[in-house]
């Protein structure tokens, strides 16, 4: 068994848990697809899973914190607008940084979470990766709200794929 410490940091930070109940008090009458724990932990799991079966070599705490993370601004999002992928590096910044992660892994993650909504080109960095996990974690095939839903209908998740 090995214990993420950093990442029980981020769980445990008082930033973290504030954000992720402005979103959860934010989502309680929503239809489509929730930002809680239980969606980031499917996309770090997920990222793991990409990271390994590409050989891209990123570290576990890394990639399970750059996904509890990613939609942390999400609550900014519904309060003033600003994109949660924007709002959220500076928090996610803050937390990280309470959690004992390195400069140069702050600045990989917070890259990745501003940069998941439209990852560029490379399928060896972490936006890459980040983007693809956030996407396959949607269980489509099993919601209650597939027809309303405003997503692409390729992009629908028709299967389990990872």
């Amino acid at each position: 068994l090995l214990i993420m410490t950093r990442i029980d940091k981020v769980l445990a930070n008082d930033e973290y848990k504030k954000n992720m109940s402005i979103i959860e008090l934010a989502e309680r009458t929503r239809k489509f697809c929730l930002h809680g724990l239980s969606h980031s932990l499917d996309v770090a799991r997920i990222s793991y899973i990409i990271n390994i079966e590409e050989n891209l070599g990123f570290h576990r705490d890394v990639i399970y914190a750059m996904a509890l993370l990613h939609d942390i601004g999400r609550g900014l999002e519904y309060e003033t607008g600003k994109p949660h992928h924007e709002a959220g590096t500076d928090i996610a910044r803050l937390i990280l940084t309470e959690s004992g992660f390195a400069d140069e892994e702050i600045e990989l993650i917070c890259n990745a979470i501003s940069c998941h909504k439209n990852p560029g080109e490379s399928s060896k960095n972490l936006n890459y990766i980040l983007f693809k996990a956030d996407k396959l974690s949607r269980n489509c095939f099993n919601c209650c709200a597939y027809n309303e839903c405003y997503w692409n209908e390729d992009l629908k998740n028709k299967t389990i794929t990872y």
